[in-house]
């Protein structure tokens, strides 16, 4: 009922992250406070808060293949679009014991757009796979393919001003042959 479906239980993305070059404080943030979304179902009595409230962070999402010479946008979406807010997902992650402390850092996972084209990953933006999305280059893709690099970029828009996340990216490189690594297993 509250796990987000196919990708998956928020508890269990707390390890194997990427993590751009610049870390943004709340402090940074503040001047992009907006309301959050209308939670309906209500959250559980732990996560209920008096102030829905959220960022307004502005996320895009390029694809490049091996053979394109500049990555392709495949989807941009918003940090607003979270069903959880910042303090809910702190409170979540306290609950199966992770102990978190001062200087941790905290991913929220996937964030998608109730739009198409604001879906925050592959696997919605092909619908499982049935519906395979088309590059610039003329290739397709339902899932990432050896070779392709994956680009996340995020920022506040201020009055004349933007804050910058930096610029998250992975490369897809191929696996090393079954025979390399049976040595190694020896």
């Amino acid at each position: 009922r509250w796990e987000y479906r196919p990708l998956g239980p928020f508890l269990g993305k707390n390890f194997a992250t990427t993590l751009s070059p610049w870390v943004v404080t709340l402090d940074a943030l503040e001047p992009f406070i907006c309301n959050g979304p209308v939670q309906d179902p209500e959250p559980l009595s732990y996560l209920r808060s008096k102030n829905h409230w959220t960022y307004d962070i502005q996320l895009e999402i390029r694809l490049q293949s091996a053979a394109m010479d500049t990555p392709a946008t495949v989807s941009r979406t918003n940090f607003r679009h979270l069903y959880w807010n910042v303090c809910q997902q702190l409170a979540h992650h306290t609950v199966n014991g992770c102990n978190l402390r001062p200087g941790d850092l905290l991913a929220s996972g996937t964030i998608s757009g109730p739009a198409p084209e604001s879906h925050g990953s592959l696997l919605e933006l092909s619908w499982g796979g049935t519906q395979p999305l088309a590059l610039p280059d003329g290739s397709q893709r339902t899932f990432l393919e050896d070779g392709d690099t994956a680009i996340l970029t995020g920022w506040c828009q201020g009055d004349g001003y933007r804050v910058g996340f930096g610029e998250a990216r992975g490369a897809v490189q191929a696996a090393r042959p079954i025979t390399e690594t049976m040595g190694e297993m020896r």
